[in-house]
């Protein structure tokens, strides 16, 4: 079995706000999938995208309650092309109303810094060259 496309679903509170936020940090837009009730960023394209849905939508497919408060239920990671992409992203999505999350964090052969977005979601972004890492013996 293959994936052909996933879709992560995430509750917001403000699809407006949601959306310049992602396009001010460098993502796109899918408005084939996005509207006063969702917005879809694409994160890699034809492949991974995140659908940010009202709450008020968001629980038409869960009888489960929207988590309130300083809860976390995910945490996302992400994978950059260097370093740089990923204190750059960091940095913008700070700039754009994110809370830093933790320090940077350099294994030497990984490298990640990472965020809480304006809705409260945490994003730890990534840098790996694989072929550095250790041989686990």
């Amino acid at each position: 079995m293959e994936i052909n496309q996933i879709f992560v679903n995430l509750p917001v509170k403000d699809i407006q706000q949601t959306k310049k936020f992602w396009k001010a940090i460098g993502f796109t837009i899918n408005e084939k999938f996005s509207d006063e009730k969702s917005v879809c960023v694409v994160m890699k394209e034809d492949l991974i995208n995140v659908m940010f849905l009202t709450e008020e939508y968001f629980k038409t497919f869960s009888e489960r309650p929207v988590p309130k408060g300083d809860t976390t239920q995910v945490l996302i990671s992400i994978a950059l092309n260097s370093r740089e992409e990923v204190d750059q992203i960091v940095s913008t999505a700070v700039e754009n109303g994110a809370s830093q999350h933790e320090e940077p964090q350099d294994y030497g052969w990984m490298y990640q810094n990472s965020f809480w977005d304006i809705n409260g979601h945490g994003w730890n972004v990534m840098f790996a060259d694989v072929s550095q890492m250790p041989s686990q013996h």
